[in-house]
């Protein structure tokens, strides 16, 4: 399982410039790891990277950040901190006190790694001997990194969630993703905010029952979309399609629209406030 963020691309939109502003200035978290390390997420981080194995209960997992980090000013502020240090490979490993399960380390100047770590020492082990992805994973990724947010999985996404309970009642719209083997996704921001994504299914027959499993969710969406606008714009937007075993699935909807979307408690004040004024 992979996924990405292009912070940098994104910074160059206005939606993505609101989204980051959403990282609340007055947060005392967010001032105390800037004060401490001069590190600020908002405007530091280039790109993240996120890894897992996709092994269901697995606690194995890879971030990896590129930017502009004071290793030396994070490192210290880390130990002021009780952070246990390892030294592994020429690179030291920052590692939370209790357990010591998970760290991170400075790759290089522009680069971080953090996880559990054996993934983080793997990480660093790649520096000397790097390994390739599978070809038909670097196709995805090439495919959907070119994407301001992307994901993919190349195991069946249910295999990600949760077991059911025993007993559980047999839904068949969840059933009808079941037979998916792997899935992508992404979002793309500008004038018009497009959400894209695909399934590939484990023959043309279940991929022609999950599109019309999808339609018809949309039909339910659309009956419940009531007097909202917004909500009815992005929904008749949708667009499914199935093409033998793949079923692709997108949406779009303009950024200011968007944006409105996601102010529903800024909206229901200002409207309690109209209320309250007549």
């Amino acid at each position: 399982v992979l996924a990405g963020v292009n912070v940098d691309q994104a910074k160059g939109t206005q939606f993505g410039q609101y989204l980051l502003n959403q990282l609340q200035n007055h947060d005392a978290q967010m001032q105390q790891l800037v004060a401490l390390t001069g590190f600020d997420p908002r405007r530091d981080v280039r790109e993240l990277l996120v890894a897992s194995d996709g092994v269901p209960g697995s606690k194995t997992g890879l971030v990896l950040a590129k930017g502009n980090f004071d290793a030396a000013k994070i490192a210290a502020a880390a130990t002021l901190q009780g952070v246990v240090t390892e030294f592994y490979n020429g690179v030291t490993i920052l590692e939370e006190p209790k357990k010591q399960e998970a760290g991170m380390a400075f790759l290089d100047a522009a680069t971080v790694a953090a996880g559990d770590i054996a993934s983080v020492k793997g990480a660093i082990d790649r520096l000397r001997i790097p390994q390739s992805l599978p070809a038909a994973v670097a196709v995805k990724v090439n495919q959907w990194s070119n994407l301001d947010a992307w994901g993919i999985t190349t195991v069946p996404p249910a295999s990600l969630a949760p077991a059911a309970k025993a007993g559980a009642a047999n839904n068949p719209m969840l059933n009808a993703g079941q037979n998916v083997q792997s899935a992508a996704g992404g979002v793309k921001f500008g004038t018009l905010v497009v959400f894209s994504g695909e399934a590939e299914c484990d023959t043309a027959q279940n991929a022609t029952s999950l599109g019309d499993v999808a339609k018809l969710l949309i039909n339910l969406a659309q009956m419940q979309a009531g007097q909202d606008p917004n909500a009815a714009t992005l929904i008749k937007s949708v667009s499914v399609t199935a093409s033998g075993n793949v079923v692709k699935i997108s949406a779009s909807l303009p950024q200011d629209v968007f944006q409105q979307m996601l102010q529903p408690q800024k909206k229901m004040g200002m409207g309690r406030m109209g209320a309250h004024k007549k």
